[in-house]
């Protein structure tokens, strides 16, 4: 069975070299660049991969184009930032869709400030990463976009080791966007906060993420992630405030 990879990229050149090499069983690998300034691009292509420009307008529609381009019914939607694990792609290169299922689940283990995740609710979460083309694809969400389809759910026991950030700098840069774009869709939907409220639920967010999901076994990274997850919580419904009173 022939898959497609789609992988929508903004200066990646490094995550890349790592990630390309663990496609080599691949036939079709589409890139959607985000009109990167470093060699995200060239180094795509070096790996055979059929580079897109594109620029972003929110990751729902990236993706939609990315699957526009492919060659083969059956997709793999990757991060750049992402590695398969070997168990993965021995799944993979073996895959064989059963009767009346359109879309696969791939479980994702988190990876922070080189720590991989054995706890937490980043490490339990079950992806929607593999589908066929002509029954599924993705919404037009502009963040967390979901996979739409129609047949039975499978499910995939290799995991994908997603390598978050490089550090903390790294997050912030992300979050700023995410934050951004988690407001936009609050917004869409008529969400309120006010201002007091959003900063006095911080606390509540941390002990969320480090006690209930239990980021507390992952030591000192585990408390690390919580904190900063609960201040992109709080970012979130700052921007929103802003937005509503802007």
């Amino acid at each position: 069975m022939k898959i497609s990879t789609i992988i929508i990229a903004k200066n990646e050149a490094s995550n890349l070299k790592k990630i390309l090499p663990r496609l080599h069983w691949c036939n079709d690998i589409v890139l959607i660049d985000d009109n990167s300034t470093d060699e995200t691009a060239q180094i795509a292509t070096q790996f055979n991969a059929r580079v897109f420009k594109r620029s972003f307008d929110g990751f729902g529609p990236q993706k939609q184009f990315a699957v526009a381009q492919t060659l083969n019914e059956w997709v793999l939607n990757i991060d750049a930032d992402e590695y398969l694990s070997d168990a993965l792609i021995e799944e993979l290169t073996q895959f064989s869709p059963q009767a009346n299922t359109d879309a696969y689940e791939i479980p994702i283990q988190h990876v922070f400030l080189g720590k991989v995740f054995n706890y937490g609710k980043e490490s339990r979460y079950m992806h929607t990463r593999l589908f066929n083309k002509t029954s599924a694809n993705f919404d037009a969400a502009i963040v967390h976009e979901k996979v739409k389809h129609h047949g039975q759910l499978g499910h995939l026991k290799g995991r994908i080791l997603h390598y978050s950030y490089r550090d903390k700098a790294h997050y912030f840069e992300k979050l700023e966007k995410y934050a951004q774009q988690g407001a936009l869709k609050l917004k869409a939907k008529g969400k309120h906060r006010p201002l007091w409220l959003c900063y006095a639920l911080y606390p509540v967010y941390f002990l969320k993420h480090y006690i209930v999901y239990g980021n507390v076994l992952n030591g000192s990274a585990g408390f690390t992630w919580s904190y900063l997850s609960a201040w992109y919580h709080t970012l979130k419904y700052i921007k929103l405030n802003q937005l509503n009173h802007g």
